[in-house]
């Protein structure tokens, strides 16, 4: 059975939906493959398929600096 292949993300790493300005910065839970759990301000705990989504990931001085 083939394994999935590794994400570019890696969980605690902090990321933007492009097409969903409106949950806010989230905070990747876990990377299999092309399955990407991410834990949302303003929405939650959301599955998102690499495939499908380009997460930004976040410059965390920069979300640092936000007040």
């Amino acid at each position: 059975m083939p394994h999935p292949a590794a994400s570019p993300l890696e969980p605690g790493q902090r990321v933007r939906h492009p097409g969903q300005p409106g949950w806010g910065a989230g905070q990747v839970q876990s990377a299999i493959g092309d399955r990407i759990t991410v834990n949302f301000e303003n929405a939650g705990k959301v599955l998102v398929n690499a495939r499908v989504v380009t997460l930004e990931l976040l410059d965390e001085d920069a979300a640092k600096r936000r007040p």
